[in-house]
């Protein structure tokens, strides 16, 4: 993915959509609260706790990271508590200030609800995470139901995962929308069968624009409200 590519624009026709399915971190939140949480914030309280130096924390909790990638134990705040002898979900608190709703995703989601199209919060995000956060945004009540990962028992990286998510809510995989900012998972439910994919381009507001050379792409969602 790259900036200077010509993005593959989404060809929708909201007529052939009932169900949409709505990542959150890095789609509908901006990712870098998560990119500094985790890349900054826990490495450096890290560090105070083990006599390490910043760099050395943040070397050894990266690889840590790695470890448990497109797992459900990536996003699960109790294992890295665990891990690291931290309260991760008190250091998300500290500096909650910083988790901030995208541009646009609200009109999104009011376009979505006045054209009748039954939406959903699909995250690998823990369920401790996602209180912190609906709890800080006004996003929670435009969903019919929010499904985390761990309710499923797979990561979204997983093509089963998708399996599972379909028998829950019974959705067309034909008449079914994902928008997501991770290529994995993109392609773990391309591999299901879900066909209408949406890849968000600029997860991060401090980061920027990498389109995908797969999925059709936006950065920001105005650019789906016709």
């Amino acid at each position: 993915m790259t900036d200077d590519l010509a993005p593959i624009l989404p060809a929708i026709s909201w007529d052939t959509i009932d169900t949409v399915l709505l990542d959150m971190d890095g789609t509908l939140l901006d990712s870098y609260f998560d990119d500094f949480f985790w890349e900054e914030y826990v490495p450096k309280v890290f560090a105070e706790a083990n006599n390490l130096t910043p760099q050395e924390a943040r070397k050894a909790l990266l690889a840590c990271y790695r470890r448990v990638e497109k797992t459900l134990q990536w996003a699960d705040l109790d294992y890295w508590s665990d891990q690291l002898g931290l309260d991760i979900p008190e250091l998300k608190c500290k500096i909650d200030h910083l988790i901030q709703v995208h541009p646009y995703v609200i009109d999104f989601l009011d376009f979505l609800k006045n054209i009748g199209k039954t939406i959903y919060l699909v995250t690998n995000a823990h369920s401790k995470t996602l209180a912190i956060k609906l709890g800080k945004t006004t996003i929670g009540p435009y969903f019919h139901r929010i499904i985390p990962a761990e309710e499923v028992g797979e990561a979204k990286e997983q093509p089963i995962f998708w399996e599972k998510l379909e028998k829950m809510l019974g959705f067309n995989t034909d008449r079914t929308m994902l928008v997501d900012d991770n290529a994995n998972v993109l392609t773990a439910a391309r591999t299901y069968g879900l066909t209408n994919l949406i890849y968000v381009a600029k997860p991060s507001s401090r980061q920027p624009v990498r389109y995908s050379t797969e999925f059709a792409s936006i950065v920001y969602f105005r650019e789906l409200i016709q």
